[in-house]
């Protein structure tokens, strides 16, 4: 939709130690990202490295960009551009802060916040996944296409968001979330203390019987492949297990959504250990009073990453029926069916797409 706009907007990538500021144009970066220490802990020191790493990007640009866009810890009222407070990462956050009017007045440029997860969702429905799966079904001649996307996070914590009919819902409250479900084992407990990087450390050093607080998710993914000591068989465990618990979450979105499922963040370098337990729960069924059986998500669910069921997913079940009362043939595919793939971009550059695509669909449709 933008992949040839030459319109610039000022993106950001807040973290808890760095900002990573940059800008895009056409869907891509036209800038060496310039990064700051956030300063996370004192609100005056990171509202002015806010400001002075966007004062820098705009000098680095060759014309006026249209607007600021980019991604923020919640709690937040992001339509109004207030951040409401408790954000873990950013303690300076932690009362309210009207950060987008602050920004307005600071650069009198239209100013974008949203949810990582939102904007990571809605990158890959315009740039990344989506239009890659519609891409290989038209080359296959299958008439079905997708307009509906479900993207799932894996990092720090389980993100979402959504994308129904191409346009990002952003919900009533800027409130859509899934780390607060029930984890599927724990059912007292929230899902993210199992998708998550703290739920990988915990459960292998459950399972592998050891203190396991000093692995990052790269460690126990080597350890899993055999390249660093420790349990292999724990480690690869720990990654079906979170597999198992985000695929159980994801089922009850995807239901409601029935679109494509796209899965991103750091932890996903380990994917091949977490797929099977995903589409297990994807495609697991559950009883009916009357005795009978049937599937969580209704559609057929397809793991795209796997060559032969892409091919699968492609071929469909394409028909021809006629009008009645006519000799009109209709050709139509009946079958319904989803897919789950994994970031075509990477988490932080879908969120950065996103970011910019947000920002002008907004001064489109203004």
């Amino acid at each position: 939709m933008y992949n040839n706009d030459q319109r610039i907007v000022v993106t950001l990538d807040a973290g808890g130690t760095n900002f990573v500021f940059g800008a895009m144009r056409g869907c891509e970066y036209i800038i060496e990202p310039v990064t700051y220490p956030s300063h996370g802990d004192d609100l005056d020191m990171c509202l002015k490295t806010i400001v002075d790493g966007f004062n820098e990007v705009i000098s680095l640009l060759p014309e006026a960009p249209v607007a600021i866009s980019f991604a923020f810890p919640g709690p937040a009222s992001y339509r109004d551009g207030i951040i409401d407070g408790g954000v873990s990462n950013l303690p300076a956050f932690m009362n309210t802060v009207a950060l987008g009017p602050y920004l307005n007045q600071k650069f009198n440029l239209p100013i974008f916040i949203n949810n990582d997860g939102d904007l990571f969702a809605y990158g890959e429905a315009l740039c990344g996944a989506l239009p890659e799966v519609n891409a290989r079904l038209e080359a296959a001649g299958s008439p079905k296409r997708y307009r509906n996307l479900c993207g799932f996070t894996f990092g720090t914590g389980f993100g979402v968001g959504l994308v129904i009919d191409r346009h990002l819902n952003l919900g009533d409250n800027s409130c859509i979330e899934i780390f607060c479900m029930r984890h599927k084992r724990m059912p007292e407990v929230m899902v993210e203390d199992g998708v998550s990087i703290r739920a990988v450390k915990r459960v292998y050093g459950e399972l592998a019987g050891c203190d396991a607080s000093h692995l990052t998710p790269r460690d126990i993914f080597e350890i899993a492949e055999g390249n660093q000591p420790g349990c292999q068989a724990s480690a690869r465990k720990a990654f079906d297990e979170m597999g198992e618990t985000a695929g159980n979450a994801m089922a009850a979105v995807a239901s409601l959504i029935d679109g494509i499922i796209v899965i991103g963040g750091g932890i996903t370098a380990a994917r091949k250990y977490m797929i099977d337990g995903i589409m297990r729960e994807l495609r697991a069924e559950v009883d009916t009073l009357a005795g009978g059986r049937v599937r969580v998500v209704q559609p057929d669910v397809y793991c795209l990453e796997d060559e032969r069921e892409f091919e699968e997913f492609c071929k469909g079940e394409t028909k021809t029926i006629y009008i009645p009362q006519s000799d009109i043939p209709v050709v139509y595919d009946g079958k319904k069916r989803i897919g789950v793939i994994f970031s075509k971009l990477g988490a932080s550059r879908a969120i950065s797409v996103g970011a910019y695509a947000y920002a002008l669909s907004q001064l489109d449709n203004a």
